[in-house]
């Protein structure tokens, strides 16, 4: 059952491979954002991000939103499956500024507003601080707004119960200052449904230059409950090494809300396609999007694409992986996992709300 509401309220919000009814998105725009301070061209990220777009296309409907600016070059590089709605953003990163969508077995479907801030002040948000409430009322959904400051992309959830996150995200005083990591499992309770919150260290300090401060979908994924595709790294003796170990060390102590101990499995990052001038490159493979369906893996042109899509289609048994090239994303800081936002089916075919 999609929504079984395990939280003290009743909602909850589901894993990514639950049933999709839309995948959401937002349309690259700003180019002195991407050009003046990733070093990238504008036109070869909105490139990335169609074939992200017209791939997920092919196994449920995509809704992309698109700045007015920029609809004329979202309408030619995106197939009919793809829908574009005009709202006026400031980013593209749909995981981070829209909703994380929520389910009730009598209530129907809804989503939460985080306090989004822009990873801690760290780019203009006028615009998208709304994003997530404008999406909601623009589907005639109940939005569940929080003072709680958090991103999509810093949480992840197993559908029955437990959560995933990072202490250098949620804990940074530019985030939540002076809130307990109690105070925050209570609104995860309270409106995600989530009676086991697992911390993890994070990047406390700051060794990758990620603007996220150390988001959870670039750390680790559930393939199931009980089991974790992990982010690992060949080379031993580099500073990340040790963020990737002590991440791992934590959740092979960490417990689910099930008392499961995880399998984990190494899912290791795409180290060869890292450009050297970059001031940050996500080469993460487990930032990956579970569509209906199917995998839409990050690819970057190297040959641990075909491991890496090994390693998903292992974990994820009759699935399609179909791996996207990202290399101008990835120059930005950013995956596959970071512009995508997953709206539940509901109700589920055959399952009565």
């Amino acid at each position: 059952m999609l929504c079984n509401g395990v939280g003290s309220s009743g909602w909850t919000m589901p894993a990514e491979w639950a049933p999709h009814a839309a995948t959401w998105m937002v349309w690259p725009h700003n180019q002195a954002l991407w050009e003046g301070i990733w070093g990238v061209t504008l036109a070869d990220v909105q490139a990335d991000f169609a074939r992200v777009a017209n791939a997920i296309a092919r196994f449920e409907p995509v809704k992309l939103l698109v700045d007015p600016s920029g609809r004329a070059s979202a309408a030619d590089l995106c197939g009919p499956n793809v829908e574009l709605i005009e709202h006026a953003v400031n980013d593209s990163w749909c995981r981070d500024s829209g909703p994380s969508f929520v389910c009730h077995p009598k209530h129907g479907l809804a989503g939460v507003s985080w306090r989004f801030n822009a990873w801690g002040g760290k780019s203009a948000h006028d615009l998208d601080e709304s994003l997530a409430r404008r999406v909601l009322n623009q589907l005639g959904l109940d939005c569940f707004g929080t003072p709680l400051a958090n991103e999509g992309g810093a949480i992840h959830v197993d559908g029955e119960g437990t959560l995933i996150t990072t202490e250098s995200v949620l804990l940074n005083p530019n985030r939540n200052p002076g809130v307990s990591k109690a105070e925050m499992e209570e609104v995860f309770s309270r409106l995600l449904g989530i009676t086991k919150t697992i911390w993890l260290p994070g990047d406390p300090d700051y060794v990758t230059g990620d603007m996220t401060d150390g988001h959870v979908d670039g750390v680790c994924a559930f393939a199931r409950p009980g089991v974790l595709l992990v982010d690992a790294t060949r080379e031993q003796d580099s500073v990340y090494a040790e963020v990737v170990r002590e991440n791992r060390r934590a959740l092979e102590l960490a417990r689910d809300a099930k008392g499961r101990s995880f399998e984990l499995i190494e899912l290791y990052e795409a180290s060869a396609a890292v450009d050297p001038s970059a001031e940050v490159f996500c080469a993460s493979y487990t930032n990956f999007y579970i569509a209906n369906g199917a995998i839409i893996m990050p690819a970057y042109g190297i040959d641990a694409d075909r491991e890496a899509a090994q390693v998903l289609a292992a974990a994820f048994p009759g699935r399609e992986v179909v791996p996207v090239q990202i290399n101008h994303l990835a120059h930005g800081g950013g995956g596959v996992h970071c512009i995508t936002q997953q709206q539940p089916a509901w109700p589920v075919a055959g399952v009565k709300p």
